[in-house]
């Protein structure tokens, strides 16, 4: 495909970037003036890694297998949150059926996948993403890794170690998204892909941790436009198409709701007491509730729980919808990796994890950033513990004493839900909080909104057109 014709495609996931907010974004808005704009109706959940499998296979959850940002694998009786594995997708993705429609004319085809999900082993020519490494006695270094495995090195070489800290936790922010548009400007200029997929994850962090009521937008959304500029010069100087699409829009959220304490609370979720802390029997619970933002999944062991379960769950304030057996259906979710049940949240609502009735009983995970021990995704990661009086020189202590061999927790997450002001998971009430697709080049036939599940052939066909 490096041959032909047809300009090499960049797509920037500027995630939580809707109509609302463009006019702050004045990069991005003259690229719809030269090009064109289209708002996209999400799929359910809209979460990261849903939204992400559905632009990359076209297709719903149901088909592509992503029911969230993490389910319960019934196999080994484990819940696990941002899995990276590119096999776990069930429907083949953009980049391997370009490669392959390339391979049948005899020609070549080279995508870059940047910081999106399901990277490791994707059938892509060139990739980075977050892993740390982990070591034998618990410790945790940040690094990144890819493929192949000089370009993480190479990228940290030009442009200074990747600032891992500012992409998820309580320094979240601007500098982790920076260095990622830059990485992104370096790979399309040095190396020239057909295809460069690149995730800016920004405007997922204040609007999410304080709601867009509580979020300087103007600023944010500055920012991120600023940030852009390494990469719309790469396009422009390396005759690229540059789309810019979205997963999601944020709301603010004014009550968490804690689905396994209520079935703690209904016998249903049994807890095992410890040295450190209490821990989900998953084996011995009758249900257990996997909660992603406005969407909860619940495990029920046995069929003839399930009325149980419902009956526990009905009545109480925040719920939205309760969905069970050939109803999932009706929300694309009627898979072997979702809930027997599946739980939505009224729109100023969201689900958090915490199941134990006492902080002092908290497991030790709970108040670090943890992503892959917790039961459920934890938007508190983003907040230093407001009870702590020195939180920064807290965490700094932590790093020097495991630097000094000492095992010790970076133990700065707080416990209470009732912090977080933003969230996301339910189609968006109003047009203008739909999440974009900007794009210059012909415009899609098709009417202002398109599904979210459209976006794949649309890359595809823009690909494709010589």
């Amino acid at each position: 495909m490096s041959s032909n014709q047809t300009p090499p495609l960049i797509v920037a996931n500027t995630v939580g970037l809707t109509g609302r907010w463009l006019d702050h974004a004045p990069r991005l808005k003259a690229l719809t003036e030269r090009g064109w704009k289209r708002s996209l109706t999400e799929v359910l959940p809209a979460v990261t890694s849903t939204c992400q499998a559905t632009f990359l296979t076209g297709r719903h959850p149901d088909e592509h297998g992503i029911v969230a940002n993490g389910w319960l694998f019934r196999d080994t009786m484990e819940v696990r949150f941002w899995q990276q594995s590119n096999r776990l997708l069930q429907a083949e993705p953009l980049y391997t059926t370009l490669r392959r429609q390339a391979h049948e004319r005899g020609k070549d085809f080279r995508c870059a996948k940047l910081f999106w999900w399901f990277n490791q082993g994707a059938d892509v020519a060139l990739s980075v993403t977050p892993k740390p490494y982990y070591g034998a006695d618990g410790n945790k270094v940040f690094g990144i890794s890819g493929a192949p495995s000089a370009l993480p090195r190479k990228l940290e070489e030009d442009l200074g170690p990747f600032p891992f800290a500012t992409f998820w936790g309580p320094m979240a922010g601007l500098p982790a998204t920076a260095w990622i548009a830059r990485a992104a400007a370096e790979v399309v200029q040095r190396e020239r892909p057909d295809l460069t997929l690149v995730y800016l994850p920004h405007l997922d962090y204040d609007p999410q941790r304080h709601g867009p009521s509580g979020t300087d937008m103007a600023r944010v959304v500055g920012e991120l436009d600023d940030a852009m500029v390494p990469l719309l010069n790469a396009a422009q100087s390396s005759g690229a198409r540059l789309w810019i699409l979205n997963e999601y829009g944020h709301r603010d959220v004014s009550r968490p709701l804690f689905p396994n304490r209520w079935l703690r609370e209904a016998g249903l979720l049994t807890v095992r007491q410890g040295p450190f802390g209490e821990t989900i029997d998953l084996f011995e619970s009758r249900a257990v509730a996997v909660c992603d933002h406005q969407l909860c999944h619940l495990y029920v062991n046995s069929p003839n729980d399930i009325g149980r379960v419902v009956e526990t769950i009905g009545t109480r304030a925040g719920l939205g919808r309760i969905v069970t057996g050939d109803e999932r259906a009706d929300l694309h979710l009627d898979h072997e990796r979702s809930g027997e049940v599946v739980l939505l949240s009224e729109p100023d609502a969201w689900f958090a994890y915490p199941y134990w009735n006492d902080d002092r009983l908290a497991p030790d995970f709970a108040r670090t950033v943890d992503i892959h021990r917790k039961i459920g995704f934890d938007p508190c990661e983003m907040f230093f513990d407001p009870e702590l009086r020195w939180p920064k020189a807290r965490a700094a202590r932590r790093l020097l004493q495991k630097k000094l061999g000492f095992r010790t927790l970076f133990d700065v997450v707080p416990l209470d839900a009732t912090l977080v002001r933003g969230s996301h998971g339910l189609p968006a009430e109003d047009p203008r909080d739909r999440p974009l697709l900007i794009g210059d080049g012909p415009a899609p036939d098709a009417g202002d909104s398109i599904p979210q599940t459209a976006v794949h052939e649309l890359m595809l066909g823009a690909l494709t057109s010589c």
